[in-house]
């Protein structure tokens, strides 16, 4: 029998081990790239240093250590890997805009926000910031992992007070912003009622759900995205547009909220800390809230207004946001708290300070997710299509484009007015030739025998590489890449296409996927040790109906053709029955027992997520009495054998 387990993957990008040889180094920047980039100088305020001095101010301290280190003595995050950024003029392998974020974005360390709020930032992609109560802390958001999150809180109380944590707040339910808690906090004082776990409404069903069913496709788009796998350095890895970049490997955990926030402008005292929580649902992400500290005139915008354009569709993949209610929302933060706000700090960059900043900074966020939404529905309902959207739409209105915290890091004018076309009107974009076109490899094909053959494609291509048109030369080698995967000319030019992409690119994201790319046409995949499997605590906060959902997701429908089973699972320690039916190919689930099971499982939930984080086998759970099948055990045995088992590591850059 197969190990029943769930092949659940983090889309952060988190790594436990996976490494990519360079047998083949990257090439430098072509003079057209560097020329293209020096462009760039003219182009923005680079004489405004506004932003470094914000992001300098309220310095306490540096981290002390070079890194921050596993239990078993491997580093998970270095804070001298970006030295290299020192430099103040740009490579001509980076764009100079991407340069200069990726320079603010490492100015890492303890800080204090304002009277008895302080941040620490650099630890991660992320920032936990710490609010000093009456007699203990509150912890907002403790990073990805238990050991950043540790790290992050040894830094503190290095230089303040060593008092408890007697609450940690998660703003919203990405894994970066609630990964390391238990590094902060020690679930059993959460049990025994010590410590409060405060999030919004919908928090556990969104932190666990978003990343399960697509999880595996997820977690290999987001090595791409953050260039996790990639080396640091003016031909690498530079930033992540939000934050340096996600851990290399590393805990994460998960601790159930104690209680939500499910009303709007709730408020609550913490340990004589009064906060009012604005709800944002369906923003940057489906579980969200802002927080307001009247005592200090202080409002925490969680990541819905971060130094960056974030992203309607996020280039992982997730469901697509809504710019619209996001812009909503930042105008209630704005009427709100926008008199009452003399420092706005966020989960990502550093503060605002001052008023009259803090409303322009709400309004300009506000105005620059509206734009998008507006403009891309004006051109849609002209008949555009999304690319030509994207072409028409390529920057925001000269006033918002100028201002640093509006560029294009994280998300992006070009794949985010697609995810607004798409949040609309989906993947089609009317054109009857775009119905149903062929697949990949069989156009690619096609392709390259009409334009002559591979030669003729290499020739093209050459000549284009040459005059610059690098966007033409991915595009079109692609198909003999498609066509032709063991080509080695094909891979290489558009590998050196992709490369010079990258080097030209403001965002972040995009320069580490072209980047990425690249490196797998040269290299091949990377061989992949464990890829970040879901945390045990986050596959035993999976709801049983998600379990069985995902199993039908597994489910291999050409294997299971003409297949007929119902299995009932019950869970003694649950006193809960589910049944599975196999039936036409798809596994349905209900609750509560059939008629008649061809055979009945009785297990504990802690059997099941065991089963399921291969700290077991189904074989070893049966011949234990951990799990007991009562009925037809051939039957269990061939559910089970008709389960997919998903490859971390699929191609992406080749068929």
């Amino acid at each position: 029998m197969k190990h029943c387990y769930l092949c659940l993957v983090l889309a952060t990008g988190v790594l436990q081990a996976a490494t990519v040889l360079a047998q083949t180094p990257p090439a430098p920047a072509t003079p057209l790239t560097a020329a293209a980039n020096a462009q760039w100088l003219q182009r923005l305020p680079f004489a405004d240093s506004r932003d470094f001095d914000e992001a300098a101010r309220g310095l306490v301290a540096r981290p002390a250590a070079d890194a921050v280190l596993r239990a078993d003595g491997l580093p998970i995050w270095s804070f001298r890997a970006y030295g290299f950024e020192s430099e103040p003029v740009a490579p001509p392998s980076v764009n100079p805009s991407l340069w200069r974020q990726a320079q603010l974005n490492n100015i890492a360390g303890l800080f204090k926000v304002t009277e008895r709020i302080y941040q620490v930032r650099g630890y991660d992609i992320s920032n936990m910031n710490i609010i000093e109560g009456a007699s203990g802390l509150i912890v907002m958001d403790p990073l990805v992992t238990t050991e950043t999150a540790r790290a992050a809180l040894d830094l503190y109380f290095q230089h303040r007070p060593k008092k408890p944590v007697l609450a940690v707040i998660y703003t919203h339910s990405h894994v970066d912003h609630f990964g390391g808690v238990k590094g902060v906090i020690d679930e059993a004082d959460v049990k025994a009622g010590r410590v409060q776990v405060i999030a919004p409404a919908g928090f556990m069903e969104e932190a666990v759900s978003e990343n399960v069913i697509a999880g595996n496709a997820m977690s290999r788009r987001a090595q791409y995205m953050y260039g996790a796998l990639l080396p640091k350095g003016a031909l690498g890895q530079v930033d992540a547009g939000l934050g340096k970049g996600v851990p290399l490997g590393g805990t994460v955990t998960l601790i159930a909220p104690t209680k939500l926030i499910e009303t709007d402008a709730q408020r609550l005292t913490i340990d004589g800390v009064e906060i009012e929580f604005q709800l944002t649902p369906g923003t940057e992400a489906p579980a969200e809230m802002n927080l307001y500290f009247p005592q200090w005139r202080a409002l925490c915008a969680a990541e819905n207004a971060t130094r960056t354009m974030h992203n309607i569709l996020t280039l992982r993949g997730a469901p697509v946001r809504d710019a619209r209610a996001w812009s909503v929302y930042l105008n209630q933060a704005l009427e709100r708290y926008g008199t009452r706000a003399d420092v706005l700090f966020a989960q990502h960059h550093w503060p605002t300070w001052g008023a009259a900043a803090v409303q322009e900074f709400l309004a300009d966020q506000r105005d620059m997710y509206l734009y998008i939404h507006d403009q891309t529905l004006r051109l849609m309902n002209q008949g555009l299509r999304p690319l030509e959207i994207a072409e028409a739409l390529k920057t925001l209105p000269p006033e918002l484009a100028n201002k640093w915290y509006a560029r294009d890091y994280y998300g992006s004018m070009s794949h985010n007015v697609r995810a607004v076309y798409q949040r609309y009107l989906g993947y089609y974009d009317a054109n009857p030739a775009n119905l149903n076109p062929l697949p990949q490899v069989e156009a690619a094909r096609r392709y390259v025998a009409a334009m002559g053959g591979a030669q003729a494609v290499l020739a093209r291509g050459r000549e284009a590489f040459a005059a610059g048109d690098y966007r033409w030369v991915a595009q079109l080698v692609n198909h003999l890449v498609f066509a032709e995967p063991d080509n080695a000319d094909a891979r290489a030019l558009q590998a050196q296409a992709l490369e010079q992409l990258g080097y030209q690119s403001e965002n972040a994201t995009w320069r580490n996927i072209y980047l990425t790319g690249a490196n797998e046409l040269r290299n091949g995949k990377p061989r992949v040790a464990g890829v970040a499997t879901a945390s045990p605590d986050i596959v035993r906060a999976i709801p049983l109906d998600l379990f069985f959902g995902f199993m039908g997701v597994r489910l291999n429908a050409e294997r299971a053709a003409g297949q007929r089973l119902v299995i009932d699972w019950v869970f003694t320690d649950l006193n809960e029955t589910h049944s599975l039916t196999l039936r036409n190919s798809t596994l349905s689930h209900r609750r509560g027992a059939s008629d008649k099971p061809d055979a009945t499982l009785r297990l504990a939930k802690q059997a099941l997520d065991a089963v399921s984080l291969r700290q077991t086998t189904m074989e070893q759970a049966l011949a234990s009495g951990q799990v007991q099948i009562v009925g037809n055990a051939l039957a269990v045995r061939t559910l089970f054998g008709l389960l997919d088992t998903f490859e971390p590591g699929f191609s992406i850059v080749t068929p």
